[in-house]
């Protein structure tokens, strides 16, 4: 299973678009396993918002054999030099809910991490174009309930036209996140999430989705001018 990986980077125009027309494949880069390469939005932004159509902003998240392959990819790689000048996140996988293809991603959980530890969510879905009205009224009260809630470090959407949309957050307890998730935040209208995942099951939304928990393992770099959204001296490459 390796080691997964989430990255953020801030790029000039023609280097965000070079990205996104050419995004980096596994076939061509040592122990990838997979990567999916989208831009950054805002949570509960506006539907007809700039950060929902294009953003320079770049997300990447990925999926690598083991560590010495994300290192040599970052060293050297032309693409990996980029994203080493910004922000990272490396992961340890804990826990599956749903599926999607291209990760390779454990039947099982694996490890176990307490309450008050700190935990990231990764969300992945590839839409039915038929149902992307429908996911947007259901999916921007939730985008500005995770937006909004104090526990949660770091939140943003990414997307990839024409059909992936996907979620990143890290939470300062995996109660505080399992809280917001079962309708127990503190926040108005605690039961957002809820209700949405209630309407994808009745009809859902996507050809695949799935939710991700990861336990964070290093920071490297800053987002943001911030380098301590895991509330420890962050390692600068």
């Amino acid at each position: 299973m390796g080691v997964f990986s989430y990255h953020l980077i801030r790029l000039s125009l023609a280097s965000a678009l070079k990205m996104m027309f050419f995004p980096f494949r596994s076939k061509n880069i040592d122990g990838l396993i997979h990567a999916e390469t989208m831009t950054v939005m805002i949570l509960g932004s506006p539907i007809f918002s700039k950060t929902r159509f294009f953003n320079r902003e770049i997300a990447v998240f990925a999926q690598w054999e083991n560590e010495e392959c994300l290192n040599s990819f970052l060293r050297s790689h032309y693409a990996g030099k980029q994203l080493a000048k910004g922000w990272h996140l490396r992961l340890d996988f804990l826990r599956q809910w749903g599926s999607i293809s291209g990760f390779r991603i454990p039947f099982q959980k694996q490890n176990q991490i307490a309450e008050d530890e700190p935990v990231v969510a990764v969300t992945i879905a590839r839409m039915k174009y038929l149902q992307i009205p429908r996911f947007l009224r259901w999916g921007r009260p939730v985008e500005k309930q995770v937006r909004d809630d104090l526990n949660a470090t770091l939140s943003l959407a990414s997307i990839r036209y024409p059909n992936i949309v996907s979620t990143f957050s890290i939470w300062k307890t995996q109660k505080s996140m399992t809280d917001m998730v079962q309708g127990h935040s503190n926040l108005p209208l605690p039961k957002r999430h809820v209700n949405a995942m209630k309407e994808r099951d009745r009809k859902d939304f996507h050809f695949e989705f799935t939710t991700l928990r990861f336990k964070p393992l290093a920071e490297y770099g800053m987002w943001n001018n911030k380098s301590n959204y895991l509330f420890t001296q962050a390692k600068i490459q």
